[in-house]
């Protein structure tokens, strides 16, 4: 099926691509049908596209790429909710907020998307109990600027 995106434009999308989030995600509830699209070729950046609403989409990236000791812990229920039966089938994004410049953009490391690539049941789990924020530098900052220092 043809689908218009908010970033990329029309692209085609089939079925077993749809990713189906039940409750939908956090102030999202109504949008339940999502696609993972390549934001551009070569990069790290994924787009988490709505299919019912055009300007619901989210830049994503896997974390793992850009915090090497990153963990997510799921819990049971979570587990059970998205009918994980193996770790591999496990695919977990989380959601930038872009700014300008691009050096001050932040990642949310506390609510990782969930998704079981077997069966594409996904879920934004909250780490409640966890050192992640929700704005993390998704570009470290440098300890000391061009100027400064000794």
């Amino acid at each position: 099926m043809k689908v218009q995106t908010k970033f990329i434009g029309e692209v085609d999308v089939h079925a077993e691509e749809i990713i189906t989030f039940v409750r939908g995600l956090p102030a999202f509830e109504d949008e339940t049908e999502f696609v993972i699209l390549p934001f551009a070729e070569g990069t790290p950046f994924y787009i988490l596209q709505s299919l019912k609403t055009v300007n619901t989409a989210f830049i994503v990236v896997n974390p793992f790429h850009f915090f090497n000791d990153y963990s997510v812990k799921l819990t049971d229920s979570t587990i059970e909710k998205l009918t994980i039966e193996k770790e591999e089938d496990v695919a977990i994004y989380t959601i930038v907020n872009i700014k300008e410049p691009f050096a001050e953009s932040t990642v949310n490391l506390q609510g990782p998307i969930v998704i079981n690539t077997a069966n594409q049941k996904g879920t934004q789990f909250v780490m409640v109990e966890s050192d992640y924020g929700t704005k993390h530098n998704l570009i470290p900052k440098e300890t000391t600027k061009v100027g400064e220092g000794k």
